[in-house]
């Protein structure tokens, strides 16, 4: 995501991935954020106190519903994905975001849906925030409010030992998958087939899906020749298909990762600021980001609208 530029699900790898068949669920997940900031199942810190400073910050909708609704994709292990039991969302983007909001003394409500579909759902008040491994980027921030609290970059993937002999700066006439309203579906696959055609070769041939798992299963196949996805979900991918696909270079385009809020919700998004701030002084921030192995991708500069390239 690293994305979404998307990371990817160990649930839907087992389902998706492996077996080509659709795994997804519209059921809900609902956590009450102060439990699943410190859950007994090996959750990375005790639950957090409920500051009343930033309570007071609450939009009155969530104040009065005493929840929050997150539209996310389940699909991107490790960030967020589905556990085993298909329906109850879980991932490094779950807790650390339960954590934050456990700040606020609210509940989380986790609805699973197409990670195109929730840009818009924030801005027509289906949903209170989207958490999903955005990228943040100029585009984006035209239509909605974004707080940055990660980062990562693009990762080539392919099968081990790259048999098609893939060539990331030279991909032309080549089949590579992408996750469906990615940056690299959006922005990074089309300008380097437009290279590849405006010197005379084979453009790429993108296949795009709107479910990571699939695309990583496009790969594991042979269907695709490689894939380009965020670095922790490449990871997942290497690790789930017991090194069956293999990471091609290094990761690029690194960018912050972004919690989307609505235009308006600046000042929601300055108190959820000061709450990273203060899982980042516990040792509950660098906690979560290690127990899920995305540890390098961890920022100090958490902002609302940051500056980016």
């Amino acid at each position: 995501m690293f994305r979404r530029s998307p990371v990817f699900a160990v649930a839907g790898l087992a389902c998706a991935a492996l077996t080509l068949s659709a795994c997804g669920s519209d059921s809900l997940t609902t956590n009450t954020a102060t439990s699943a900031a410190g859950s007994a199942s090996g959750s990375a810190s005790a639950p957090a106190a409920v500051d009343a400073a930033l309570v007071a910050k609450l939009p009155e909708k969530i104040k009065t519903a005493g929840v929050i609704k997150i539209g996310t994709d389940a699909t991107y292990q490790p960030n967020e994905y589905l556990d085993t039991d298909g329906k109850t969302v879980i991932g490094m983007d779950v807790e650390l975001f339960d954590a934050v909001m456990a700040k606020f003394g609210v509940k989380t409500e986790w609805i699973p849906t197409g990670f195109d579909s929730i840009i818009l759902g924030v801005s027509s008040g289906k949903y209170d925030v989207g958490v999903s491994s955005f990228s943040v980027n100029a585009d984006r921030m035209k239509e909605v409010t974004m707080v940055s609290y990660f980062k990562a970059g693009t990762q080539w993937v392919t099968q081990k030992g790259n048999p098609k002999a893939v060539d990331p700066d030279n991909a032309c006439g080549m089949k590579v998958a992408v996750q469906k309203g990615t940056v690299q579906a959006d922005n990074d696959l089309p300008v380097r087939s437009k290279a590849c055609t405006d010197a005379g070769k084979d453009e790429i041939t993108a296949l795009v899906d709107p479910d990571q798992a699939k695309v990583t299963a496009m790969v594991q196949s042979g269907k695709a020749d490689a894939m380009l996805v965020d670095l922790p979900p490449a990871i997942a991918a290497v690790d789930l298909t017991g090194g069956s696909l293999e990471l091609l270079g290094e990761q690029y385009d690194s960018a912050p990762y972004g919690y989307v809020l609505p235009k308006a919700d600046t000042d929601f998004g300055q108190a959820i600021v000061d709450a990273l701030k203060q899982l980042e002084a516990d040792g509950t921030y660098k906690n979560i980001l290690t127990k899920w192995k995305t540890e390098g991708g961890a920022i100090n500069d958490f902002a609302v609208n940051p500056t980016v390239g």
